[in-house]
Order: structure tokens, then sequence, then C-alpha cells
């Protein structure tokens, strides 16, 4: 009687050891490979932060043509600008 619960409560404990043992294990591969992938830049991500940073400069110029245009006006309006 007495084996058979000590069979019974081994049986779990067999399954936390061994994956606990795996988790050990590879534990430094997957530590590796996310350094890596933290450390480098895949394609689509490059692509991805230069078009961002495109639609930035195409922002701040086509907000510095507005600003020159609203100053032109500005001096057309007020006789200082001519043609």
């Amino acid at each position: 009687m007495r084996r058979i619960v000590l069979i019974a409560l081994a049986l779990p404990l067999g399954g936390c050891i061994a994956r606990t043992a795996a988790d050990v294990v590879t534990f430094p591969v997957r530590a590796t490979s996310y350094g890596y992938d933290k450390l480098t830049t895949s394609q689509e991500e490059a692509d991805r932060k230069r078009g961002r940073e495109m639609r930035k400069q195409e922002a701040r110029e086509e907000k510095e043509r507005r600003r020159a245009g609203k100053e032109q006006a500005k001096a057309r309006r007020d006789g200082y600008y001519r043609d």
C-alpha cells in the first residue's frame, strides 16, 4: 500500500522535474536568440523606419512651404513684396 502511494506521488513530480530540466537546458539558446533579435534589424523593420522618417520629413517640408507662403502673402498685403 505504501509503495502504491509513493509511486502515485512520484508520477506528477517526475513531469515537473523533467520540465524544469528542459527549461534549464534550453535557456541559453532562448536567451541568445532573444539578444540577437534585439541587436539586429530585419529588412521589414528597416523599411518601416525609413518610411516613417520620410513621412516626417515630408511633413516638415510641407509645413515650411505653408509658412513661407503665408509670409509671402503677408508681405504682398503689406506692400513689401514685388514680383
